[in-house]
Protein backbone atom coordinates (compact mmCIF):
# COMPACT_ATOMS: atom_id res chain seq x y z
CA UNK A 1 0.00 0.00 0.00
CA UNK A 2 1.21 3.09 -0.82
CA UNK A 3 2.83 5.43 2.51
CA UNK A 4 0.61 7.95 3.41
CA UNK A 5 2.36 11.40 3.66
CA UNK A 6 -0.03 13.45 6.33
CA UNK A 7 -1.21 10.19 7.81
CA UNK A 8 0.21 10.81 11.16
CA UNK A 9 -0.25 13.46 13.91
CA UNK A 10 3.28 14.60 13.14
CA UNK A 11 2.63 14.69 9.74
CA UNK A 12 -0.42 16.96 9.77
CA UNK A 13 1.36 19.18 12.14
CA UNK A 14 4.29 19.53 9.76
CA UNK A 15 1.44 20.64 6.94
CA UNK A 16 -0.45 22.62 9.30
CA UNK A 17 2.87 24.68 10.02
CA UNK A 18 3.77 25.09 5.90
CA UNK A 19 0.44 25.95 4.59
CA UNK A 20 0.44 28.67 8.01
CA UNK A 21 3.59 30.26 6.25
CA UNK A 22 2.39 30.69 3.01
CA UNK A 23 0.95 34.15 4.02
CA UNK A 24 -2.46 34.73 2.77
CA UNK A 25 -4.33 37.48 4.02
CA UNK A 26 -7.40 38.47 2.05
CA UNK A 27 -6.66 41.42 -0.21
CA UNK A 28 -2.88 40.53 -0.75
CA UNK A 29 -0.82 38.30 -3.08
CA UNK A 30 -0.19 35.90 -0.75
CA UNK A 31 -3.95 35.14 -0.88
CA UNK A 32 -3.67 34.99 -4.93
CA UNK A 33 -0.68 32.64 -4.92
CA UNK A 34 -2.08 30.79 -2.01
CA UNK A 35 -4.40 28.33 -4.13
CA UNK A 36 -0.95 27.42 -6.51
CA UNK A 37 0.37 26.17 -3.80
CA UNK A 38 -1.93 24.17 -2.79
CA UNK A 39 -2.50 22.57 -5.56
CA UNK A 40 0.96 22.05 -6.46
CA UNK A 41 1.00 20.34 -3.02
CA UNK A 42 -1.98 18.35 -3.83
CA UNK A 43 -0.63 17.62 -6.96
CA UNK A 44 2.02 15.24 -5.48
CA UNK A 45 -0.52 12.81 -4.25
CA UNK A 46 -0.85 9.75 -6.71
CA UNK A 47 -4.25 9.84 -7.65
CA UNK A 48 -3.89 13.58 -9.13
CA UNK A 49 -1.25 12.99 -11.22
CA UNK A 50 -3.18 9.78 -12.47
CA UNK A 51 -5.67 12.45 -12.47
CA UNK A 52 -4.67 15.30 -13.24
CA UNK A 53 -8.39 16.57 -14.59
CA UNK A 54 -9.68 16.10 -11.25
CA UNK A 55 -7.80 18.97 -9.91
CA UNK A 56 -9.02 22.43 -11.02
CA UNK A 57 -7.93 26.26 -10.30
CA UNK A 58 -11.01 28.65 -10.94
CA UNK A 59 -11.24 32.32 -10.75
CA UNK A 60 -13.17 34.04 -8.48
CA UNK A 61 -12.37 37.55 -8.76
CA UNK A 62 -8.95 40.47 -8.63
CA UNK A 63 -6.67 38.02 -9.68
CA UNK A 64 -8.13 35.74 -7.01
CA UNK A 65 -8.48 31.31 -7.58
CA UNK A 66 -10.52 28.73 -5.73
CA UNK A 67 -9.27 24.95 -5.50
CA UNK A 68 -11.26 22.09 -6.41
CA UNK A 69 -10.07 18.27 -5.88
CA UNK A 70 -12.50 15.52 -7.10
CA UNK A 71 -11.36 11.61 -5.48
CA UNK A 72 -13.91 9.72 -7.99
CA UNK A 73 -14.70 6.24 -6.89
CA UNK A 74 -15.50 4.43 -10.06
CA UNK A 75 -18.69 2.77 -8.65
CA UNK A 76 -20.22 5.61 -6.39
CA UNK A 77 -22.04 8.80 -7.03
CA UNK A 78 -22.95 9.68 -3.27
CA UNK A 79 -20.03 12.56 -2.65
CA UNK A 80 -19.37 15.09 0.39
CA UNK A 81 -17.94 18.55 -0.32
CA UNK A 82 -15.20 19.23 1.86
CA UNK A 83 -15.27 22.82 2.69
CA UNK A 84 -12.66 26.03 3.43
CA UNK A 85 -11.26 28.83 2.94
CA UNK A 86 -7.58 29.91 2.97
CA UNK A 87 -7.44 33.96 3.62
CA UNK A 88 -6.99 35.14 6.88
CA UNK A 89 -7.13 38.57 8.48
CA UNK A 90 -4.19 40.83 8.85
CA UNK A 91 -1.31 40.85 12.07
CA UNK A 92 -0.33 43.98 12.98
CA UNK A 93 -1.67 43.09 16.43
CA UNK A 94 1.44 41.08 16.40
CA UNK A 95 3.74 44.19 16.98
CA UNK A 96 7.30 43.60 17.32
CA UNK A 97 6.75 39.75 16.80
CA UNK A 98 4.31 40.16 13.40
CA UNK A 99 7.71 38.44 11.26
CA UNK A 100 6.73 35.37 13.43
CA UNK A 101 2.67 35.24 13.58
CA UNK A 102 2.50 33.03 10.42
CA UNK A 103 5.70 30.89 11.96
CA UNK A 104 3.36 28.78 14.97
CA UNK A 105 6.23 26.74 16.37
CA UNK A 106 8.50 29.44 16.64
CA UNK A 107 5.95 31.84 17.81
CA UNK A 108 4.77 29.73 20.27
CA UNK A 109 8.48 29.16 21.64
CA UNK A 110 8.92 32.78 21.69
CA UNK A 111 6.15 33.29 23.58
CA UNK A 112 7.22 31.74 26.83
CA UNK A 113 9.88 34.41 27.35
CA UNK A 114 6.86 36.95 27.39
CA UNK A 115 3.93 35.00 29.19
CA UNK A 116 3.21 37.71 31.40
CA UNK A 117 2.23 39.72 28.91
CA UNK A 118 -0.80 37.34 27.52
CA UNK A 119 -4.07 37.35 28.62
CA UNK A 120 -4.56 35.09 32.01
CA UNK A 121 -6.67 32.24 30.12
CA UNK A 122 -3.75 32.40 27.10
CA UNK A 123 -0.64 32.85 29.10
CA UNK A 124 -2.23 29.70 31.24
CA UNK A 125 -2.98 27.83 28.21
CA UNK A 126 0.58 28.48 26.42
CA UNK A 127 2.42 27.49 29.37
CA UNK A 128 0.15 24.29 29.26
CA UNK A 129 2.10 22.83 26.65
CA UNK A 130 -1.39 22.22 24.44
CA UNK A 131 -1.65 25.12 22.13
CA UNK A 132 -0.03 25.97 19.12
CA UNK A 133 0.47 29.65 18.38
CA UNK A 134 0.02 31.47 15.09
CA UNK A 135 -2.31 33.34 12.55
CA UNK A 136 -4.70 31.16 10.11
CA UNK A 137 -3.52 27.70 13.18
CA UNK A 138 -7.38 27.80 13.86
CA UNK A 139 -9.03 29.85 11.92
CA UNK A 140 -9.08 28.01 9.69
CA UNK A 141 -5.71 26.43 7.95
CA UNK A 142 -6.42 23.17 10.05
CA UNK A 143 -9.09 22.97 8.39
CA UNK A 144 -8.28 22.53 4.93
CA UNK A 145 -5.09 20.70 6.29
CA UNK A 146 -7.25 18.09 7.67
CA UNK A 147 -9.64 17.74 4.31
CA UNK A 148 -6.34 17.48 2.77
CA UNK A 149 -5.38 14.53 4.89
CA UNK A 150 -8.70 13.10 4.72
CA UNK A 151 -8.59 13.36 1.08
CA UNK A 152 -5.25 11.60 0.68
CA UNK A 153 -6.40 8.83 2.40
CA UNK A 154 -9.55 8.62 0.47
CA UNK A 155 -7.64 8.06 -2.59
CA UNK A 156 -5.14 5.49 -1.21
CA UNK A 157 -7.63 3.17 0.60
CA UNK A 158 -10.09 3.78 -2.40
CA UNK A 159 -12.99 4.51 -0.07
CA UNK A 160 -16.41 4.10 -1.61
CA UNK A 161 -17.44 7.59 -1.93
CA UNK A 162 -16.63 10.39 -3.65
CA UNK A 163 -14.91 13.49 -1.88
CA UNK A 164 -14.57 17.20 -3.36
CA UNK A 165 -12.11 19.08 -2.16
CA UNK A 166 -13.22 22.85 -1.88
CA UNK A 167 -10.98 25.25 -0.51
CA UNK A 168 -11.94 29.27 -1.78
CA UNK A 169 -10.19 32.87 -0.78
CA UNK A 170 -12.23 35.86 0.90
CA UNK A 171 -14.47 34.26 3.64
CA UNK A 172 -12.77 37.22 5.69
CA UNK A 173 -14.52 39.69 3.67
CA UNK A 174 -17.08 39.32 0.99
CA UNK A 175 -16.76 35.30 0.24
CA UNK A 176 -16.12 36.02 -3.00
CA UNK A 177 -14.69 32.83 -3.59
CA UNK A 178 -17.58 30.90 -2.44
CA UNK A 179 -19.62 32.81 -4.26
CA UNK A 180 -18.04 31.87 -7.12
CA UNK A 181 -17.40 28.25 -6.26
CA UNK A 182 -21.63 27.65 -6.31
CA UNK A 183 -21.54 27.56 -10.26
CA UNK A 184 -18.63 25.04 -10.43
CA UNK A 185 -20.05 22.80 -8.05
CA UNK A 186 -23.35 22.65 -10.40
CA UNK A 187 -20.49 22.03 -13.27
CA UNK A 188 -18.56 18.93 -11.43
CA UNK A 189 -21.79 17.75 -10.25
CA UNK A 190 -23.43 17.47 -13.77
CA UNK A 191 -19.92 16.55 -15.20
CA UNK A 192 -19.38 13.28 -12.98
CA UNK A 193 -22.63 12.71 -12.58
CA UNK A 194 -22.38 13.08 -8.44
CA UNK A 195 -25.04 13.01 -5.96
CA UNK A 196 -24.18 15.83 -3.34
CA UNK A 197 -24.67 14.08 0.08
CA UNK A 198 -23.82 16.70 2.50
CA UNK A 199 -21.56 19.74 2.62
CA UNK A 200 -18.81 19.60 5.21
CA UNK A 201 -17.08 22.59 6.20
CA UNK A 202 -13.97 22.60 8.95
CA UNK A 203 -14.55 26.12 10.58
CA UNK A 204 -13.37 26.02 13.92
CA UNK A 205 -14.61 25.58 17.37
CA UNK A 206 -15.45 28.30 19.76
CA UNK A 207 -15.84 28.49 23.39
CA UNK A 208 -19.09 29.16 24.18
CA UNK A 209 -18.20 31.13 27.67
CA UNK A 210 -14.85 31.67 29.42
CA UNK A 211 -13.08 28.01 30.85
CA UNK A 212 -15.25 25.94 28.30
CA UNK A 213 -13.70 22.80 27.49
CA UNK A 214 -16.58 21.32 25.42
CA UNK A 215 -16.40 20.27 21.76
CA UNK A 216 -19.42 21.27 19.23
CA UNK A 217 -20.64 20.20 16.24
CA UNK A 218 -22.28 22.67 14.08
CA UNK A 219 -25.81 21.57 12.26
CA UNK A 220 -26.13 25.39 10.50
CA UNK A 221 -24.92 28.56 10.19
CA UNK A 222 -25.69 31.99 11.34
CA UNK A 223 -26.40 34.68 8.66
CA UNK A 224 -25.36 38.39 8.62
CA UNK A 225 -26.85 41.26 6.71
CA UNK A 226 -25.98 44.83 6.83
CA UNK A 227 -29.12 47.33 6.38
CA UNK A 228 -27.55 50.92 5.62
CA UNK A 229 -28.46 54.38 5.34
CA UNK A 230 -27.99 57.53 3.83
CA UNK A 231 -28.50 60.57 5.54
CA UNK A 232 -29.29 63.59 3.60
CA UNK A 233 -30.17 66.99 5.13
CA UNK A 234 -29.87 70.85 3.98
CA UNK A 235 -26.54 72.65 4.06
CA UNK A 236 -26.16 75.90 5.66
CA UNK A 237 -23.46 77.85 7.37
CA UNK A 238 -22.35 77.17 10.91
CA UNK A 239 -23.91 80.68 11.71
CA UNK A 240 -27.53 80.10 10.28
CA UNK A 241 -27.65 76.53 11.80
CA UNK A 242 -31.45 76.42 11.54
CA UNK A 243 -31.44 77.46 7.93
CA UNK A 244 -30.78 73.97 7.60
CA UNK A 245 -30.69 70.59 9.07
CA UNK A 246 -27.46 68.56 9.32
CA UNK A 247 -27.34 64.75 8.83
CA UNK A 248 -25.42 63.77 11.69
CA UNK A 249 -28.44 65.14 13.81
CA UNK A 250 -30.97 62.71 11.73
CA UNK A 251 -28.20 60.06 11.95
CA UNK A 252 -28.44 60.22 15.76
CA UNK A 253 -32.17 59.45 15.79
CA UNK A 254 -31.49 56.08 13.77
CA UNK A 255 -28.71 54.79 14.71
CA UNK A 256 -30.16 54.96 18.48
CA UNK A 257 -32.73 52.63 17.59
CA UNK A 258 -30.89 50.56 15.39
CA UNK A 259 -27.91 49.72 18.33
CA UNK A 260 -28.93 46.26 20.22
CA UNK A 261 -32.81 46.70 18.64
CA UNK A 262 -34.42 43.61 20.56
CA UNK A 263 -36.99 43.38 17.10
CA UNK A 264 -33.60 42.87 15.31
CA UNK A 265 -32.68 39.43 17.42
CA UNK A 266 -33.81 36.16 16.69
CA UNK A 267 -34.58 33.01 18.45
CA UNK A 268 -34.09 29.75 17.67
CA UNK A 269 -33.82 26.16 18.95
CA UNK A 270 -32.91 27.76 22.12
CA UNK A 271 -29.75 29.93 20.47
CA UNK A 272 -30.02 33.99 19.89
CA UNK A 273 -28.05 35.79 17.31
CA UNK A 274 -26.24 38.69 18.77
CA UNK A 275 -27.90 41.56 19.04
CA UNK A 276 -27.08 44.73 15.83
CA UNK A 277 -24.54 46.98 15.75
CA UNK A 278 -23.48 49.57 14.25
CA UNK A 279 -20.41 48.87 11.65
CA UNK A 280 -19.36 52.40 10.60
CA UNK A 281 -20.95 56.12 10.89
CA UNK A 282 -19.19 58.72 8.79
CA UNK A 283 -19.61 62.19 7.07
CA UNK A 284 -19.42 61.57 3.71
CA UNK A 285 -17.30 65.18 3.08
CA UNK A 286 -14.06 64.61 2.20
CA UNK A 287 -12.11 67.70 3.53
CA UNK A 288 -13.38 70.34 6.54
CA UNK A 289 -15.57 73.62 6.11
CA UNK A 290 -18.31 75.77 7.66
CA UNK A 291 -20.37 74.36 5.47
CA UNK A 292 -22.38 71.96 7.91
CA UNK A 293 -22.74 68.39 7.19
CA UNK A 294 -25.39 67.41 4.98
CA UNK A 295 -24.09 64.01 4.20
CA UNK A 296 -23.58 60.81 6.37
CA UNK A 297 -24.10 57.05 6.44
CA UNK A 298 -24.33 54.55 8.46
CA UNK A 299 -23.64 50.75 8.55
CA UNK A 300 -25.38 48.46 10.97
CA UNK A 301 -24.55 44.57 11.74
CA UNK A 302 -27.86 42.59 11.56
CA UNK A 303 -27.19 38.27 12.38
CA UNK A 304 -30.14 35.81 11.03
CA UNK A 305 -31.38 32.50 11.60
CA UNK A 306 -34.96 32.32 9.52
CA UNK A 307 -35.49 35.78 8.34
CA UNK A 308 -34.90 36.89 5.07
CA UNK A 309 -33.55 39.99 3.06
CA UNK A 310 -37.18 41.21 3.11
CA UNK A 311 -38.14 40.53 5.91
CA UNK A 312 -35.27 42.63 7.92
CA UNK A 313 -35.77 45.61 5.09
CA UNK A 314 -39.59 45.56 6.30
CA UNK A 315 -38.41 46.12 10.13
CA UNK A 316 -35.65 48.62 9.11
CA UNK A 317 -37.83 50.51 7.65
CA UNK A 318 -40.50 50.32 10.55
CA UNK A 319 -37.13 51.33 12.73
CA UNK A 320 -36.32 54.16 10.02
CA UNK A 321 -40.27 55.64 9.88
CA UNK A 322 -40.46 56.03 14.18
CA UNK A 323 -36.96 57.32 13.98
CA UNK A 324 -37.34 60.05 11.34
CA UNK A 325 -41.28 61.23 12.93
CA UNK A 326 -39.34 61.44 16.08
CA UNK A 327 -36.32 63.64 14.52
CA UNK A 328 -39.04 65.70 12.70
CA UNK A 329 -40.85 66.64 16.06
CA UNK A 330 -37.41 67.63 17.63
CA UNK A 331 -36.17 69.51 15.22
CA UNK A 332 -40.00 70.65 14.58
CA UNK A 333 -39.35 72.02 18.42
CA UNK A 334 -36.45 73.53 18.05
CA UNK A 335 -37.73 75.91 15.07
CA UNK A 336 -40.60 77.29 16.75
CA UNK A 337 -38.38 77.90 20.17
CA UNK A 338 -36.42 79.92 18.05
CA UNK A 339 -39.36 81.17 15.69
CA UNK A 340 -37.92 80.16 12.66
CA UNK A 341 -39.55 77.89 9.53
CA UNK A 342 -38.86 74.53 9.53
CA UNK A 343 -36.68 73.40 6.27
CA UNK A 344 -38.88 70.72 5.26
CA UNK A 345 -39.42 66.87 7.02
CA UNK A 346 -37.36 64.15 6.66
CA UNK A 347 -38.54 61.19 4.87
CA UNK A 348 -37.66 58.11 4.39
CA UNK A 349 -37.47 56.43 1.16
CA UNK A 350 -35.88 52.72 0.08
CA UNK A 351 -32.79 52.79 -2.39
CA UNK A 352 -35.34 51.24 -4.49
CA UNK A 353 -37.64 54.02 -5.08
CA UNK A 354 -34.75 56.42 -5.38
CA UNK A 355 -33.29 54.80 -8.41
CA UNK A 356 -36.92 54.36 -10.23
CA UNK A 357 -37.07 58.48 -9.38
CA UNK A 358 -33.83 58.89 -10.67
CA UNK A 359 -34.60 56.76 -13.74
CA UNK A 360 -37.95 58.60 -14.73
CA UNK A 361 -36.68 61.88 -13.83
CA UNK A 362 -33.19 61.56 -16.37
CA UNK A 363 -33.39 57.85 -17.94
CA UNK A 364 -31.76 54.86 -16.95
CA UNK A 365 -28.83 55.73 -18.77
CA UNK A 366 -27.79 58.33 -16.65
CA UNK A 367 -28.03 56.16 -13.90
CA UNK A 368 -26.50 53.84 -15.48
CA UNK A 369 -23.97 55.97 -16.13
CA UNK A 370 -23.36 57.27 -12.33
CA UNK A 371 -23.04 53.63 -11.68
CA UNK A 372 -20.30 52.89 -13.71
CA UNK A 373 -18.36 56.02 -12.70
CA UNK A 374 -18.34 55.12 -9.11
CA UNK A 375 -17.45 51.38 -9.87
CA UNK A 376 -14.52 52.56 -11.49
CA UNK A 377 -12.88 54.47 -8.25
CA UNK A 378 -10.55 51.10 -7.68
CA UNK A 379 -9.87 52.32 -3.92
CA UNK A 380 -13.41 52.30 -2.67
CA UNK A 381 -14.65 48.98 -1.48
CA UNK A 382 -18.71 47.35 -2.60
CA UNK A 383 -19.81 49.27 1.03
CA UNK A 384 -18.23 52.69 -0.23
CA UNK A 385 -19.77 52.44 -3.32
CA UNK A 386 -22.98 51.24 -2.40
CA UNK A 387 -22.87 54.62 -0.46
CA UNK A 388 -21.40 56.87 -3.26
CA UNK A 389 -24.54 55.48 -5.84
CA UNK A 390 -27.11 56.34 -3.96
CA UNK A 391 -25.18 59.36 -2.34
CA UNK A 392 -24.81 60.64 -5.89
CA UNK A 393 -28.19 59.40 -7.01
CA UNK A 394 -29.78 62.03 -4.35
CA UNK A 395 -27.75 64.74 -5.17
CA UNK A 396 -29.36 65.06 -8.29
CA UNK A 397 -32.72 64.71 -6.72
CA UNK A 398 -32.82 66.94 -4.00
CA UNK A 399 -36.37 67.61 -4.35
CA UNK A 400 -36.89 63.98 -2.09
CA UNK A 401 -34.92 65.80 0.74
CA UNK A 402 -33.89 66.01 3.54
CA UNK A 403 -33.85 62.11 3.54
CA UNK A 404 -33.03 59.26 5.01
CA UNK A 405 -32.11 56.17 1.87
CA UNK A 406 -32.67 52.83 3.04
CA UNK A 407 -30.15 50.30 1.27
CA UNK A 408 -28.58 46.68 2.34
CA UNK A 409 -24.58 47.23 1.31
CA UNK A 410 -22.66 43.61 1.19
CA UNK A 411 -21.62 41.22 2.29
CA UNK A 412 -24.93 39.26 2.57
CA UNK A 413 -24.74 35.55 4.20
CA UNK A 414 -28.10 33.63 4.36
CA UNK A 415 -28.55 31.54 7.69
CA UNK A 416 -28.82 27.77 6.85
CA UNK A 417 -30.02 24.92 9.32
CA UNK A 418 -29.82 21.39 8.77
CA UNK A 419 -30.76 20.27 11.86
CA UNK A 420 -34.07 18.43 11.13
CA UNK A 421 -32.15 16.49 8.48
CA UNK A 422 -31.32 13.08 9.13
CA UNK A 423 -28.19 12.07 7.71
CA UNK A 424 -26.53 15.23 9.87
CA UNK A 425 -28.42 13.79 13.15
CA UNK A 426 -27.11 10.61 12.14
CA UNK A 427 -23.46 11.73 11.99
CA UNK A 428 -23.40 14.08 15.01
CA UNK A 429 -24.62 10.95 16.82
CA UNK A 430 -21.67 8.99 16.14
CA UNK A 431 -19.37 11.94 16.66
CA UNK A 432 -20.80 12.23 20.20
CA UNK A 433 -20.59 8.26 20.63
CA UNK A 434 -16.87 7.91 19.37
CA UNK A 435 -15.14 11.38 20.92
CA UNK A 436 -16.53 9.95 24.41
CA UNK A 437 -15.93 6.12 23.71
CA UNK A 438 -12.42 7.02 21.89
CA UNK A 439 -11.31 10.42 23.69
CA UNK A 440 -13.33 11.18 26.49
CA UNK A 441 -14.85 14.21 24.78
CA UNK A 442 -17.60 15.49 25.62
CA UNK A 443 -19.56 16.71 21.83
CA UNK A 444 -22.22 19.09 21.90
CA UNK A 445 -24.40 20.02 19.26
CA UNK A 446 -24.95 23.66 18.61
CA UNK A 447 -27.65 24.95 15.82
CA UNK A 448 -25.75 27.77 14.28
CA UNK A 449 -22.29 28.05 13.53
CA UNK A 450 -21.98 31.94 15.29
CA UNK A 451 -18.79 32.91 13.29
CA UNK A 452 -20.31 33.47 9.63
CA UNK A 453 -18.98 30.36 7.30
CA UNK A 454 -19.19 29.53 3.54
CA UNK A 455 -22.06 27.08 4.17
CA UNK A 456 -24.65 29.92 3.61
CA UNK A 457 -24.08 30.36 -0.19
CA UNK A 458 -25.28 26.16 -0.49
CA UNK A 459 -28.70 24.30 0.61
CA UNK A 460 -30.45 27.76 -0.21
CA UNK A 461 -34.41 27.55 1.30
CA UNK A 462 -35.64 30.87 1.22
CA UNK A 463 -38.68 30.43 -0.70
CA UNK A 464 -40.09 33.62 -0.60
CA UNK A 465 -39.29 36.73 -2.47
CA UNK A 466 -36.49 37.82 0.21
CA UNK A 467 -33.75 37.63 -2.16
CA UNK A 468 -35.15 40.30 -4.72
CA UNK A 469 -35.66 42.53 -2.09
CA UNK A 470 -31.57 42.59 -1.61
CA UNK A 471 -31.06 42.61 -5.25
CA UNK A 472 -33.37 46.32 -5.43
CA UNK A 473 -31.65 47.68 -2.53
CA UNK A 474 -28.56 47.20 -3.24
CA UNK A 475 -26.91 49.68 -5.43
CA UNK A 476 -24.17 47.39 -6.69
CA UNK A 477 -25.86 44.76 -7.35
CA UNK A 478 -24.79 42.71 -10.87
CA UNK A 479 -21.93 44.90 -11.09
CA UNK A 480 -19.29 44.37 -8.62
CA UNK A 481 -21.41 42.10 -6.07
CA UNK A 482 -23.96 39.21 -6.91
CA UNK A 483 -25.26 36.23 -5.04
CA UNK A 484 -25.98 33.23 -6.89
CA UNK A 485 -29.76 32.61 -5.37
CA UNK A 486 -31.05 30.03 -8.27
CA UNK A 487 -27.72 28.16 -8.36
CA UNK A 488 -27.44 27.95 -4.56
CA UNK A 489 -30.96 26.59 -4.85
CA UNK A 490 -29.56 23.62 -7.09
CA UNK A 491 -27.05 22.60 -4.23
CA UNK A 492 -29.65 20.30 -2.00
CA UNK A 493 -27.61 18.65 0.40
CA UNK A 494 -27.44 19.33 4.13
CA UNK A 495 -24.90 21.36 5.91
CA UNK A 496 -22.44 20.10 9.00
CA UNK A 497 -19.20 22.10 10.49
CA UNK A 498 -16.86 19.75 11.75
CA UNK A 499 -13.46 21.53 12.97
CA UNK A 500 -10.96 21.86 15.64
CA UNK A 501 -10.94 23.36 19.10
CA UNK A 502 -8.96 26.89 19.02
CA UNK A 503 -9.30 29.71 20.68
CA UNK A 504 -8.85 33.56 19.96
CA UNK A 505 -9.54 34.13 16.40
CA UNK A 506 -8.49 37.02 14.78
CA UNK A 507 -6.94 38.03 17.72
CA UNK A 508 -2.67 38.10 18.80
CA UNK A 509 -3.33 35.15 21.04
CA UNK A 510 -4.81 33.14 17.91
CA UNK A 511 -4.21 28.98 19.55
CA UNK A 512 -5.17 25.88 17.84
CA UNK A 513 -5.33 23.32 20.53
CA UNK A 514 -2.90 20.20 19.72
CA UNK A 515 -4.86 17.19 20.19
CA UNK A 516 -8.26 18.23 18.66
CA UNK A 517 -6.64 18.84 15.42
CA UNK A 518 -4.22 16.51 14.79
CA UNK A 519 -5.33 13.52 16.94
CA UNK A 520 -9.48 13.63 17.79
CA UNK A 521 -11.28 15.83 14.78
CA UNK A 522 -9.40 14.21 12.04
CA UNK A 523 -9.84 10.70 13.84
CA UNK A 524 -13.76 11.65 14.55
CA UNK A 525 -14.31 13.10 10.54
CA UNK A 526 -12.72 10.24 8.97
CA UNK A 527 -14.67 7.77 10.95
CA UNK A 528 -17.87 9.42 9.85
CA UNK A 529 -16.97 9.87 6.54
CA UNK A 530 -15.94 5.88 6.39
CA UNK A 531 -19.61 5.50 8.15
CA UNK A 532 -21.20 6.91 5.67
CA UNK A 533 -19.50 5.30 2.61
CA UNK A 534 -20.18 1.91 4.50
CA UNK A 535 -23.77 3.16 4.39
CA UNK A 536 -23.58 3.50 0.89
CA UNK A 537 -22.13 0.42 -0.01
CA UNK A 538 -25.12 -1.25 2.10
CA UNK A 539 -27.27 0.46 0.58
CA UNK A 540 -26.23 -0.21 -3.05
CA UNK A 541 -25.32 -3.60 -2.71
CA UNK A 542 -29.14 -4.05 -1.70
CA UNK A 543 -30.26 -2.74 -4.49
CA UNK A 544 -28.02 -3.89 -6.87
Amino acid sequence: MTQLRWGTPDALRRLLCEVVSWKSMTLTEGEREFSFKVTAKLRELTYFRENPDHLGLHDADLGRRFVTALYKHPDATETIVLISHFDTVNTEEYGDLQEYAHLPEELTKLLHSRADELPEEARQDLLSGEFLFGRGTMDMKMGLVMHMGLLEKATVERWPINLILLTVPDEEVNSSGMRAAVQKLLELKEKHQLTYKLFLNGEPVFTQEPGDRNYYVYSGSIGKIMPAALFYGKETHVGEPLSGITAPYIASFLTQRMEWNTALQESEKGEQTPLPVTLQQKDLRLEYSAQTPYRSAALYNVFLMKRNAGEIMDIFEKVALKAAHICNEAYKEICSEQNVSPVGEVRVLRYEELEKHAIRKFGAAFVAGIKDYVQKKAEWDDREKSIRIADALIIKCQELTPAIVLLYAPPYYPAVNSSEDELVTECIEYVKQQGFEKFGLPVNQVHYFNGISDLSYVNYQDAGDGWIVFKENTPVWGSSYSIPFDEMTQLQAPVLNVGPFGKDAHKRTERLHIKSAFEEVPALVEGMVKMLAKKHLMVSGATS
